[in-house]
């Protein structure tokens, strides 16, 4: 297990229920705080490449479902 912190969303309030990343060995993890056992791993380039996706709403159509 590595020690690198996590860095929670400055979006995220108090609750539970927050995303958090971290850069390690190269690549971006992702998790949910609470559920920090499932841990998401990609490279930077689609982190950035998905980031882009939803500063420009291809995602939108999902939060109506939610």
């Amino acid at each position: 297990m590595t020690d690198i912190e996590w860095q929670k969303s400055s979006f995220s309030g108090s609750g539970g229920d927050c995303l958090e990343v971290r850069n390690i060995e190269g690549l971006v993890e992702l998790r949910e705080s609470d559920e920090g056992d499932v841990i998401v791993r990609t490279t930077p380039l689609k982190f950035a490449k998905f980031l882009q996706g939803v500063k420009a709403g291809e995602f939108d159509r999902f939060a109506a479902d939610a």
